[in-house]
């Protein structure tokens, strides 16, 4: 009996190998950048095809309560919706993302914001997909400059530790969905 409880326990760990190799997070006259390099054990189509699904990123983000994809565009761009909500100490607020999606499939996405629409004046992101091993890196980049106040000293420490204390589980449901697709 304790072999299958010992087996079932390293399978289980085995099932979950997502690794964050780094994160940085930086802001210069309110405009932040991050940079994060995170591997995967499932296969590049498929962890491309959970990045590309706007549908999906609130079954693996808690900061994310509301995501969708669009209708395209007139000229057939694709398009998202994104509602996210966060908290520094006490003070909590809900942010939306109205953007148009360029990609090349399995390769990378890119991800700009409408102004207009979006409490941000600025925010591109960039996810860069390759093959190592039996697994994908994934390489993310953000660019963003709200259009609401955040505290500038600490604005970026803040984000590091929420990415630090939650990015692991949430690679994790990255790699669990991109496991479900595979099969």
């Amino acid at each position: 009996m304790r072999r299958v409880i010992f087996l079932s326990l390293l399978i289980s760990l085995s099932a979950a190998a997502a690794e964050i190799r780094s994160v940085e997070v930086d802001s210069i006259d309110g405009r932040y950048t991050m940079h994060s390099e995170v591997w995967l054990d499932a296969d590049v189509e498929a962890v491309y095809s959970v990045f590309l699904d706007y549908d999906l990123s609130v079954q693996f983000s808690s900061a994310i309560v509301e995501s969708r994809n669009i209708e395209p565009d007139e000229s057939g761009r694709r398009r998202f919706y994104i509602r996210n909500k966060g908290c520094v100490l006490k003070f909590c607020a809900s942010f939306e993302r109205y953007g148009f999606v360029e990609h090349d499939p399995h390769r990378i996405i890119r991800a700009t914001i409408d102004p207009e629409t979006s409490d941000f004046h600025v925010s591109n992101e960039t996810w860069a997909f390759r093959r190592e091993g039996a697994g994908t890196v994934v390489n993310y980049a953000i660019e963003f400059e709200p259009k609401f106040w955040v505290p500038p000293v600490v604005g970026p420490y803040i984000l590091k530790r929420k990415l630090e204390s939650h990015g692991g589980g949430a690679v994790d449901r990255i790699e669990s969905l991109a496991r479900e697709l595979q099969q």
